[in-house]
């Protein structure tokens, strides 16, 4: 970056921004976003555990810095260029792909230059923003795309005005603070829940962090985790060395984490443990047996970071697919389907083992991990697709935060390629059992989309606020029912959520009941759980799966 006045003062009055300014820009803009993320997670609409928001537009920015992580290079057309393809690739759930978008853009405009300047920066915005609303097939205001929008005009017009670079983002940044507060005026349901736009706060988070940094202000924040010794209330345990298979290590990031109860979990795994930190990061060190239940554990508290799994000859996904939970039906390890070149293989999202085990069961032909929380990357949905020997593929994302990454997926991969934009994983599994391998792939793809409509979906979860939305009144820690998306009941009685959920679903025009329950469930409660549903409804073929997913108790499947 280059600053008028003299060198070695703060960054202030900014004239022109080279490759490296630009990389020490966003640099800050990550380390704003990963100070503040767990606040944009919290503007969750629904009342839910599994706000996600903020943690997808923070791996999103870390997987476009990793671009650049050993880019010292002065051009800023090369950096913003490899930014836009890290962030694509690193893209998760809906926020994230359309930071993505912002970031092409940006990058498109400038591919050419040495250095920009304000009226430079302001053209980058205004192709972010318009590059941004192509991306979305049904561009909603009051949303993230409001904010860049705005954020663009901005620019323009400091610009215009002969303002400095400096003076330019910092309008910019005071417009996006404004186009944020005014979200829940544009979009109804963030008025009801009482939010405002949660990926409009985490771009305005980003920009912010930027700012700071030429502004020569602190973004507050360190990136490492504390060594042990650092860490308030700090816990370690050491047992002798048993003869466990597995070493596992993995970081927990969350809000209000409870480090002895955490350790008191992952002691009861195995051997050697380590956990040590505090109520927003925690690190894990354990030897057990199956790396998959300590990672599951782990993924039900928070988000995981730095996972590493030693003497392991699969990939941690696979881990996380196939392992079977404590007090729960073993999942059977299932070979993966084998597809023939020209056949039509399927790749599929799932947040739990045993749903991964159903869906491969069903033909599916590599299972993805993933769900609320856990949103997996375009890469990785690339990855899975080229895995597998065929160029006919179609995308199962499960997971309406998972649609458009998939799509982006399906674009960016050199087969033919197609998404059925299923929501849910019941939805996936109905999908599924329409696949005709050898059939044509858009046929067959539409014939998959139809099936997915036949089935509806339930969950049961735990509310995380008090509010009202769809006439339903809220209480935080209440049991939370939701009918194929939408809130439809909530109260302190488990089973009367459950029933008030399954009569949403009209399962009395139904035949067949599948409880797939999470991992806060077992077996035993799940199978009471399926008994009062044939109580209930005595027409009905009620089954028990274990599903294995984290937050939600059970999702229920009714055909």
């Amino acid at each position: 970056m280059t600053n008028e006045g003299e060198t070695g003062q703060a960054p202030e009055n900014v004239v022109l921004c080279e490759g490296r300014g630009l990389k020490q820009l966003l640099e800050a803009g990550m380390a704003w976003l990963d100070h503040n993320h767990q606040a944009v997670n919290a503007l969750n609409v629904f009342p839910v555990p599994d706000g996600d928001t903020g943690i997808n537009m923070l791996l999103t920015m870390r997987s476009a810095l990793d671009e650049i992580a050993d880019d010292e290079s002065r051009h800023v057309g090369k950096i913003a260029q490899k930014v836009a393809h890290g962030a694509l690739m690193g893209a998760r759930g809906n926020s994230g792909v359309i930071l993505s978008q912002i970031w092409r853009g940006f990058a498109r405009q400038i591919e050419d230059l040495e250095a920009f300047g304000a009226r430079e920066f302001a053209a980058a915005m205004r192709e972010a923003s318009d590059t941004a609303y192509k991306g979305v097939v049904k561009p909603v205001e009051g949303t993230i795309l409001t904010v860049i929008r705005q954020a663009g005009e901005a620019a323009e017009t400091a610009a215009q005005a002969g303002d400095d670079l400096t003076e330019t983002f910092g309008k910019v940044v005071s417009r996006c603070h404004q186009a944020v507060a005014e979200t829940p005026q544009l979009l109804q349901v963030l008025a009801d829940a009482g939010v405002v736009d949660a990926g409009g706060q985490g771009l305005t988070l980003i920009l912010e962090g930027m700012l700071r940094r030429m502004r020569g202000e602190t973004v507050q924040v360190d990136l490492q985790l504390p060594a042990a010794a650092e860490l308030e209330g700090a816990m370690l345990v050491h047992v002798a060395e048993g003869r466990y298979n597995y070493d596992v290590q993995f970081v927990i990031k969350g809000y209000d984490l409870d480090t002895p109860v955490i350790r008191d979990k992952i002691d009861s795994m195995g051997d050697s443990t380590l956990v040590v930190g505090d109520s927003n990061t925690i690190k894990v060190h354990v030897h057990v047996d199956d790396p998959g239940i300590p990672i599951s554990y782990g993924v039900s508290r928070g988000t995981l970071v730095d996972v590493v799994v030693e003497n392991m000859q699969e990939q941690f996904q696979e881990f996380v697919r196939t392992r079977a939970a404590a007090e729960a039906s073993p999942v059977q390890l299932l070979e993966k389907p084998q597809v023939e070149p020209g056949q039509i293989a399927v790749v599929a999202v799932a947040p739990g083992p045993g749903l991964a085990s159903v869906l491969e069961s069903l033909g599916v032909a590599r299972v993805v991990s993933g769900g609320q929380t856990m949103n997996p990357s375009t890469e990785e949905i690339v990855a899975a697709m080229e895995e597998i020997g065929t160029d006919k593929i179609i995308v199962l994302p499960n997971n309406k935060n998972i649609i458009m990454a998939a799509k982006t997926a399906c674009e960016l991969s050199g087969k033919q390629a197609r998404t059925v934009p299923t929501r849910t994983v019941p939805q996936g599994v109905s999908a599924a059992l329409a696949l005709m391998p050898d059939g044509d792939l858009d046929a067959v793809a539409e014939a998959m989309a139809e099936a997915a409509t036949e089935v509806a979906t339930g969950e049961i979860t735990t509310a995380t606020r008090d509010v009202e939305l769809n006439g339903v009144k809220v209480q935080n820690g209440h049991y939370l029912g939701l009918a194929d998306g939408q809130i439809c009941f909530a109260g302190p009685d488990v089973a009367e959520v459950i029933r008030e959920t399954l009569d949403r679903m009209e399962v009395e025009d139904r035949e067949l009941l599948t409880l797939y329950y999470g991992t806060d469930v077992t077996s035993q409660d799940a199978n009471q759980t399926a008994a009062l549903a044939q109580e209930w409804y005595p027409h009905l073929e009620v089954e028990v799966v274990h599903g294995g997913q984290p937050h939600y108790y059970y999702i229920m499947s009714a055909e």
